[in-house]
């Protein structure tokens, strides 16, 4: 999952914000160096990524990219999901646009945001200005992002070509999407942490 999954599923259950947005950014124990919420909020995000990774969905998923790519997939799919997630957030907004929830979740977190690793007010602070929660119901907007991942980190630089497995493999990602984001919003509504 990404940022616009992550958020969404600490919303359902009712996590930190701040601590689920910003997991990726922090190593080690977070119980170390963060309050109780946020350092909740990071197992809970670490928590989702673990049981996507295990899903047999997503194993399902990672068989339409070809081999090559198979070794990225992960992280694509990542995109994938949040381009869907977007995309059909009617089903699973809570009553909000996409764009509330953007606007939502800035007020959350901005007030706060100096108090966190610098990678991550960069990061969010990006987010919030390139309207990437919106613009990831875009198809084209999920190939610049797959490509920019693939520019900044040289080691990743066959996600740019990732976009053309799920173009060709579009409507088996949807419905496994269709399968995949119930079963997490249910299984994160039952046992958050």
């Amino acid at each position: 999952m990404n940022i616009l999954a992550h958020l969404h599923l600490a919303t359902l259950a009712n996590s930190s914000l701040i601590g689920n947005s910003v997991a990726d950014f922090v190593k080690g124990d977070p119980n170390l160096v963060y309050p109780q919420t946020i350092a909740d909020g990071i197992m809970l995000h670490r928590k989702i990524d673990s049981m996507v990774d295990g899903l047999t969905e997503v194993k399902q998923a990672k068989t339409h990219f070809i081999k090559p790519h198979q070794r990225v997939a992960p992280i694509a799919l990542d995109i994938v999901w949040d381009h869907f997630l977007s995309k059909h957030w009617t089903d699973y907004g809570m009553g909000k646009s996409v764009s509330e929830f953007d606007q939502y979740t800035r007020q959350q977190i901005q007030p706060f945001i100096h108090l966190y690793p610098e990678h991550y007010q960069h990061f969010m602070q990006s987010m919030w200005q390139g309207k990437w929660l919106e613009n990831y119901a875009n198809l084209e907007f999920v190939g610049k992002v797959l490509n920019g991942m693939a520019t900044r980190r040289p080691k990743l630089w066959l996600l740019k070509e990732t976009i053309y497995d799920i173009k060709q493999h579009y409507k088996e990602f949807e419905a496994l999407f269709f399968i995949l984001y119930p079963k997490m919003c249910r299984l994160i509504i039952a046992d958050p942490i």
